[in-house]
């Protein structure tokens, strides 16, 4: 009988940043060949929510105090993935994303990324299948859109 090795694992948080109450537009930033959440690898030590601050601060440089963290949601999701940070070896992530809400008009700095996009709120989206499209569609559960 053939035994099967777990994949090493690896752990990402981030980010969903939403305008308005109703949703109105979330944030998404670009990669060159996607749209992607501010989001990153947990450091040592983190918490999966420090990590979710820390990743939205340097990537967009949003202040902590300029959104609200919706206690309620939390959106977990497990799937293969080959990283350059691992030579392409494939490895099992667990992406986890928090909801916040902007309470004040910001200016993004775009630090590691091309660029980035408001995209409008009008579920269903289809941006990108493995993780983004997920999450949207859990989110529209959530707040019932």
């Amino acid at each position: 009988m053939a035994s099967f090795k777990p994949l090493p694992e690896v752990r990402a948080c981030g980010m969903l940043v939403v305008i308005g109450q109703p949703v109105e537009r979330f944030l998404l930033m670009r990669h060159k060949d996607r749209w992607d959440l501010p989001k990153g690898h947990v450091d040592p030590g983190e918490t999966d929510l420090e990590t979710a601050w820390r990743e939205l601060s340097e990537e967009t440089g949003i202040p902590l105090e300029a959104v609200d963290l919706d206690p309620f949601f939390r959106f977990e999701h497990k799937y293969a993935v080959r990283e350059a940070r691992s030579a392409g070896e494939l490895r099992m992530k667990t992406l986890v994303i928090f909801l916040a809400r902007l309470n004040r008009e910001v200016s993004i700095e775009v630090s590691e990324h091309p660029g980035y996009q408001w995209f409008e709120w009008r579920p269903p989206h289809r941006i990108q299948e493995q993780t983004i499209d997920p999450l949207l569609a859990a989110m529209a559960r959530y707040i019932g859109k």
